[in-house]
């Protein structure tokens, strides 16, 4: 592998083919270092196929830019989906590679990190060089540059306003990363943007995803579980206010020929990074589309449904609280009621939050659901109790539902908490951590899907073993089948 300058296990002649036939299937996958211009590409750049003695191969953008090459300006690598392979694994690099794109080195240091992995810092950052070729406080460079990037081309913000925003600590070293990253200025990339029709104060982007991808299905999936009055969602539209660590936002997001179109308006524009890789969290675009269909279309059983809806993908969440406490809330419920629960429960203990399009409702966060008592929460006083009892472990920190938490550990926490069962938990990892290979055998949907096949449930689990590593994935097929 010394040929292809790379860290992890790349092989350089199947890469290559990958460039010479500039399949976008691998874009995200890894970036291409040409060292005869100096730029790095992503796999599908239009431009001419550079001689083998010509290219390297790196797993990221970081690290192609601490190899000292600069970014392509006509395919634009650090605009592609992300790679697949840090959701689907569930190891120290992966948790580490979802937690940065969240924006935990920008808001804790690389301290925080290591932290919130179980690492040292030193080992942390011996085992991403290790795999990834860069750090972790290169790897949120590089995602820092991208913000920026975005911030400039899509808002009216004072530059020194927008170094601050996408996290730099001073104005000379964003502009010194922006014209190394991007070769040219900031204020050179402000005078190329293109024209554009946004509100004030707001900032509107593109979301790829690697094709297939069923919009319809995923839209569907969020209007059935709308919560009234906190989320409009319909086969065209998700928008919703959402809880971020420097404040909160309005999100929208609509489908759109080879990308989701995003809007967001923000309190405070630092968290825009947090709020993109949520929503692609959300929608789960990250996805290597082929590779489960792949395996999934193959399957008696599920062959037809795969086919019929090619891309199907795993629902995420916005905000892991608010997941969990509405997955206790739809234990042993329709989830029409479940959604009526959650209403009232946001009407009566959220907060109200101003948007583009007036006023929304924010769902109360796990703290405010915390303080209160069962009495105070018009729902079955068993199931008030065990919702308290959460939200207040999430308060502490005692259960925590992110990209970085260790799915085991949470599926402890949270069947530590009483009245959370084996739906709940598994439902919980599913979305939360974006598990791609999650089971809800207990489910009653899944249950009758099964059923509908002439399948026991003392058997589901033994006929879901087909369909490892996605059997999340399955169990999206199975629900749907019901619709």
């Amino acid at each position: 592998m010394a040929q292809t300058g790379v860290v992890r296990d790349l092989d350089f002649d199947s890469c290559y083919r990958a460039v010479s036939s500039r399949d976008a299937r691998f874009d995200g996958w890894f970036v291409v270092g040409v060292t005869s211009t100096g730029i790095y590409c992503r796999p599908s750049c239009p431009a001419t196929t550079p001689k083998p003695a010509h290219v390297r191969f790196l797993p990221t953008a970081a690290a192609a830019q601490r190899s000292g090459f600069r970014a392509c300006k006509r395919c634009r690598p650090d605009a592609t989906p992300g790679s697949p392979e840090w959701n689907q694994r569930g190891d120290v690099t992966a948790r580490a590679m979802r937690l940065i794109g969240d924006g935990v080195v920008d808001r804790e240091g690389v301290e925080g990190l290591a932290r919130r992995v179980g690492y040292s810092t030193r080992q942390l950052h011996r085992t991403l060089m290790a795999e990834l070729g860069a750090g972790p406080l290169a790897l949120a460079r590089a995602q820092r540059a991208q913000t920026a990037r975005i911030l400039i081309e899509t808002t009216d913000l004072n530059l020194s306003h927008v170094a601050f925003a996408a996290g730099f600590g001073s104005v000379r070293q964003f502009n010194d990363t922006v014209q190394e990253v991007f070769g040219v200025t900031p204020s050179m990339l402000r005078k190329v943007r293109r024209a554009r029709d946004i509100a004030p104060g707001s900032v509107a982007l593109r979301l790829p995803y690697r094709e297939p991808f069923a919009a319809d299905a995923a839209f569907e999936f969020l209007a059935a579980r709308a919560i009234p009055g906190v989320e409009v969602a319909t086969r065209e539209l998700y928008r919703r206010a959402v809880r971020l660590p420097h404040g909160s936002g309005v999100v929208e997001l609509r489908p759109a020929v080879g990308h989701v179109s995003c809007r967001v308006q923000l309190d405070d524009l630092r968290d825009l990074a947090t709020v993109v890789a949520r929503s692609r969290r959300l929608l789960d675009l990250d996805a290597d589309p082929t590779a489960v269909d792949d395996v999934l279309g193959r399957d008696a059983l599920l062959g037809p449904w795969v086919r019929k809806t090619p891309g199907l993908r795993v629902p995420g969440a916005l905000d892991g609280d608010e997941l969990a406490l509405r997955a206790v809330l739809g234990q042993q419920v329709s989830v029409r009621a479940a959604n009526a629960f959650a209403s009232r429960l946001a009407h009566e203990h959220g907060e109200g939050v101003v948007g583009a399009d007036g006023a929304v409702r924010m769902f109360p966060s796990a703290a405010r659901i915390g303080d209160l008592r069962a009495e105070d929460l018009a729902m079955p006083r068993a199931r008030a109790a065990t919702v308290i009892a959460l939200a207040a472990a999430l308060a502490t920190g005692d259960v925590t539902v992110d990209p970085g938490v260790e799915r085991g550990a949470l599926e402890a926490s949270l069947r530590a908490v009483p009245g959370v069962g084996e739906w709940t938990a598994d439902y919980i990892v599913l979305r939360g951590t974006g598990d791609p290979d999650r089971f809800l055998g207990s489910d009653l949907g899944i249950r009758r899907a099964l059923g509908a096949f002439g399948i026991a449930p003392a058997n589901a689990a033994e006929v879901a073993s087909r369909w490892r590593p996605w059997r999340s994935y399955a169990v999206v097929h199975l629900w749907r089948s019901l619709t």
